[in-house]
């Protein structure tokens, strides 16, 4: 149990409701709704559409019955003697092979025989005549039978009446481990439209068309292989394949997990554990069509049609063979099939592994630990730089699979789970900070001074809403990376390192006449010559903010020690402190439920803002123009002339370096003359002077407590060089930060 409270601390609640959100990330994950399954394939849908299948130069092709051959020839369906005429045609010019995308299940009605049944008045003759010809269907067995012709046939998911008509043309061989059937992991339909048995009889193969699409419709994967009842077919694209290269057999390979592969004419084609293909589209190709119309009136060149592997089949939007793919909204149903041939003789396939969901899983467990558990010991850029690198890895890893080998991994989605953790963390550690601030805030919000107290308690009169017009010295103090250092601590701690902190700074100025007005989490404002009046109001607050950066020092030599001995990483404690002086108004401010003795105005804004700017130029205390004027004989050396933000009118800014014996060294001395030199160099537009003196300056500045001021300074110089600000450029300096 003390462990387990030990790591509570550690990590917090944070990070267990991160570490449950991850939980529930892999649980969904693994159990697979429906909509996380359409939005994986819309992601792969993606990869295809960025870099779809180059076109195949494989002899393969579409005999097109288009709607230019529709009015040419007549309306579908066409006599079979018409069919039969195609066909010998393709055969006459050398076609490898031809697989119908076309069921001829019923009896041609236009054979003689019909025709004569269905004409009324016809002579006993004549009939006689008619029914001794030949029906229209021999007529095209017999061209059936000549040629390399596959006929397709149409899975059904109704049951029809059982026959033992045997309609399979080739054999199935089996590569499975004991106890295996590999039939059983296939796709399963209760019934199969066939084609009329003379037909059937006479052609050397027989296929099925069927496609599966996804709920949004889309066709991504083809069978290879499907039951029917107990016997299994091939698909209609690999029966040609193999009546084309004169094969007699199948080889179906499974493993406990499903079927592997289908080997055909040499060549091995992975599929999925159901004995589907992932097919990778090339985008629509008119190249592969060859209008029938041409084909039955001989007007096609030989080339087009010699040694390719042919599919008779339609794009006439009325004959409703229309599919959508990952790469096209609307292409004939045909051309899939044209497609699956054209993946399989040019060996390129997606394989979406066995292993996939395994590996994705753990994918998202590894990262989703990795973030969570390192942002208790890193800050907040390293925090955003590691799930930054997590999702472009994740997502890189995924792109190049498809690129290199077109495997299908989803790791999408763990980069999206990586992105979420990251944002909730942040958001529950925003709320968390904020949280812990109030608390810091709502503990000394009522802090006032002794003296305020005592005159409170003698004139309980004042405790009324008003206020007087004074002048006053205001003070702002704020620890530099706050969130950094809080990022140490729980709640708990942060709050005893608060008030470690708050307790020797507000001893400071309280004990040089100062008032607290309000403790802002790590900020601290105070101000001067109110409630109780000071004449010396500007050098108590001054030697007040130098008070605290001694007690900063001291406070520091503490918490190394500390960081030493709970072997943790040691970050300083460092401050920065404004100081304006100016008429404020001062009294208590609120409502009649309550009310703080706070102050405001212009003055105020600025002593803020002041504080601000000790950051930018680099030093502990940034004084305004009044302060200064009342603490010349403190060590004081002249910043600039700012204006700053939310101000219309530039003011001069300066830094105070220490006190009054400070001030009287020939160190200080020489470098606050070398100061001056520069500034009136710089804002005579005189650069080289003025560079010049910076160099100096740099020299004789042993501790270093002016190295960002002088390359903020040589920053500003060489960009003025190239951008002249003119004649009438007094030497402001417009602050785009707070």
């Amino acid at each position: 149990m003390s462990f387990l409270r030990r790591v509570f601390r550690r990590f917090g609640w944070v990070h267990l409701i991160a570490l449950g959100l991850l939980a529930a990330l892999i649980v969904l994950r693994v159990a697979d709704p429906a909509p996380l399954q359409l939005l994986r394939s819309k992601i792969f849908d993606f990869y295809q559409q960025v870099e779809p299948r180059e076109r195949s130069r494989q002899p393969v092709a579409i005999v097109d019955i288009d709607e230019e051959s529709l009015r040419d020839v007549g309306q579908w369906p066409w006599p079979r003697t018409t069919v039969a005429r195609l066909l010998n045609n393709l055969r006459k010019y050398g076609a490898a092979g031809v697989a119908f995308d076309v069921v001829f299940a019923e009896p041609d009605r236009t054979s003689p025989n019909l025709v004569a049944k269905n004409i009324r008045g016809l002579g006993k003759k004549a009939r006689q005549e008619l029914e001794r010809l030949p029906s229209n269907d021999e007529t095209f067995a017999r061209i059936i039978k000549r040629s390399p012709a596959v006929l397709g046939q149409a899975t059904i998911n109704r049951k029809i009446v059982k026959t033992e008509r045997k309609s399979l043309k080739a054999t199935f061989g089996y590569k499975q481990p004991k106890g295996v059937q590999a039939k059983n992991f296939m796709l399963s339909y209760p019934g199969i439209t066939r084609n009329l048995e003379i037909l059937e009889n006479a052609t050397p193969g027989i296929g099925v068309f069927t496609f599966k699409p996804a709920v949004d419709g889309i066709v991504r994967q083809v069978p290879l292989v499907v039951r029917v009842d107990n016997r299994v077919y091939p698909t209609l694209s690999l029966e040609l394949l193999r009546v084309a290269t004169k094969q007699k057999t199948f080889v179906v390979k499974a493993n406990q997990a499903g079927l592997q592969s289908v080997v055909v004419a040499g060549l091995e084609i992975p599929t999925d554990q159901n004995g589907q293909v992932w097919m990778k589209f090339a985008k629509h190709d008119r190249n592969l069509y060859i209008p029938a119309k041409d084909v039955l009136n001989k007007t096609i060149s030989k080339e087009r049609i010699a040694g390719h592997l042919l599919f008779i089949g339609t794009s006439a939007a009325g004959l409703l063979d229309i599919k959508a793919t990952p790469v096209d909204p609307a292409i004939p149903g045909v051309e899939v099939h044209a497609q699956l041939l054209q993946n399989i003789m040019d060996k390129i396939y997606l394989i979406r592994p066995g292993w996939a969901i395994g590996a994705e899983v753990i994918a998202l467990g590894l990262s989703g630990l990795l973030l969570i558990g390192l942002i208790p010991f890193l800050g907040s850029l390293w925090t955003l730089i590691i799930g930054l690198t997590s999702i472009i890895g994740l997502v890189a890893i995924t792109w190049w699979a498809y690129q290199s080998s077109g495997m299908l991994l989803d790791l999408i989605y763990s980069a999206f789970s990586v992105f979420l953790i990251y944002v909730v963390l942040t958001f529950l550690n925003y709320m968390r900070e904020e949280r812990e601030r109030r608390q810091v805030k709502g503990q000394f919000s009522h802090y006032l001074s002794p003296d305020l107290v005592k005159q409170l308690a003698d004139d309980p009169t004042r405790l009324t809403l008003g206020g007087e017009m004074k002048e006053m010295t205001l003070l702002f103090a704020d620890i530099r990376g706050f969130t950094t250092i809080s990022e140490q601590f729980d709640a708990e701690g942060l709050t005893r390192f608060i008030n470690r902190y708050l307790t020797p700074m507000t001893e400071v100025i309280l004990q040089r006449r100062g008032t607290i007005d309000k403790y802002m989490g790590d900020c601290i404002m105070a101000f001067w010559n109110a409630p109780i009046d000071d004449p010396d109001h500007a050098k108590n607050g001054v030697r007040s903010a130098l008070a605290m950066f001694e007690e900063s020092d001291k406070m520091n030599e503490v918490l190394k020690a500390e960081a030493k001995d709970e072997g943790r990483k040691y970050i300083p404690l460092r401050i920065g402190a404004g100081l304006n002086t100016g008429v404020c108004c001062v009294g208590n401010m609120g409502s009649d439920m309550r009310f703080d003795y706070s102050v405001l105005g212009d003055d105020v804004n600025l002593a803020a803002r002041l504080e601000g700017q000790s950051k930018t130029y680099g030093v502990n205390i940034v004084i305004g123009e009044k302060t200064y004027n009342a603490v010349q004989d403190f060590a004081c050396l002249e910043l600039d002339r700012i204006q700053v933000k939310g101000k219309t009118v530039p003011v001069d800014i300066f830094c105070v370096l220490g006190d009054e014996k400070r001030a009287q060294s020939p160190e200080f001395r020489a470098i606050k003359s070398l100061n001056e030199n520069m500034i009136t160099a710089y804002r005579k537009q005189q650069w080289k002077l003025a560079n010049q003196r910076i160099e100096e300056l740099k020299e004789i500045d042993k501790n270093k407590e002016l190295e960002v001021l002088c390359e903020l300074y040589e920053q500003r110089i060489s960009y003025y060089k190239e951008n002249p600000p003119g004649d009438k450029w007094d030497g402001s300096f417009i602050a785009t930060t707070k």
